[in-house]
C-alpha cells in the first residue's frame, strides 16, 4: 500500500514538474482562428496583387489608346500628302485651261457665230468652275487689302484715291484648296503717291 503510494506520488511530482506540460497549458489552441487570421491575410495580399494588375493593365490601354490615335492622325496626314502630290498637278493644268477661256471670253464679240461661240465657252467654263468647287478648289478674294499669304504683287500703283496696300487691279486670279494655297493671286497694289519736289519745299 506504501508502495503505491510512492509510486503515485512520484507520478505526480514528475508530471507537475514537466516543463513540456507548462507549455502546453499556457498556449491556447484555437484553430479556428488561426485559419481566419490566416485566410484575411492571404486575401489582402491576393487583392492587393489584383489591384496593381489592374492598373497595369488601365496603363497599358491607356497606352494602346494614344498609339493608335497618334498612327491614325499619321495614317490621314499621309494620305492627304499623297492626294495632294496626286492631284495638285491636275488641278494647276486645269486651272491655266480656265485662264485659257477667260482669255477667249475677253475678245470682243460682234458676229452672231463668235457669240454663240462664246456662250458655249462661258458655259464650259462654268461647268469647270463648279467641278473645281466641288473638289474643294475655290478662288482667292481679291477685293480688299493686300494679303502676303494668298496674293502675289506684280507691281504698283500710285493712287491718291487708295489705301496703300489696298488691291487695285486683279491680273491673274489666284485658287485655294483645301484651305491651302493652289496658286497666288497676281495683284496690282494701290502705293502712297510721292511727294513732288513742290509740294515738298511747300
Amino acid at each position: 500500500m506504501a508502495k503505491r503510494d510512492k509510486k503515485g506520488s512520484v507520478a505526480e511530482a514528475n508530471e507537475m514538474s514537466d516543463p513540456e506540460n507548462e507549455d502546453l497549458n499556457e498556449v491556447d489552441l484555437d484553430p479556428e482562428s488561426d485559419a481566419a487570421e490566416f485566410a484575411a491575410e492571404a486575401g489582402e495580399e491576393t487583392l492587393e496583387s489584383l489591384r496593381a494588375e489592374r492598373d497595369a493593365l488601365q496603363g497599358l490601354l491607356q497606352r494602346a489608346r494614344a498609339d493608335y490615335q497618334n498612327q491614325k492622325r499619321r495614317a490621314l496626314a499621309d494620305q492627304e500628302a499623297g492626294l495632294r502630290r496626286n492631284l495638285q498637278p491636275l488641278l494647276e493644268s486645269l486651272l491655266l485651261v480656265l485662264d485659257h477661256m477667260d482669255m477667249a471670253l475677253s475678245s470682243p464679240t460682234t458676229q452672231e457665230e463668235t457669240k454663240n461661240l462664246a456662250l458655249g465657252v462661258k458655259m464650259t467654263r462654268d461647268q469647270l468652275v463648279r467641278s473645281l468647287e466641288e473638289h474643294g478648289v475655290t478662288q482667292v478674294d481679291t477685293g480688299g487689302a493686300f494679303d502676303p499669304a494668298v496674293h502675289q504683287a506684280v507691281s504698283t500703283v500710285e493712287d491718291s484715291g487708295q489705301e496703300p496696300g489696298t488691291i487695285v487691279e486683279t491680273l491673274r486670279p489666284g485658287f485655294l484648296w483645301r484651305d491651302s494655297v493652289l496658286r497666288f493671286a497676281q495683284v496690282r497694289v494701290a502705293a502712297a503717291p510721292e511727294d513732288t519736289p513742290d509740294e515738298a519745299e511747300g
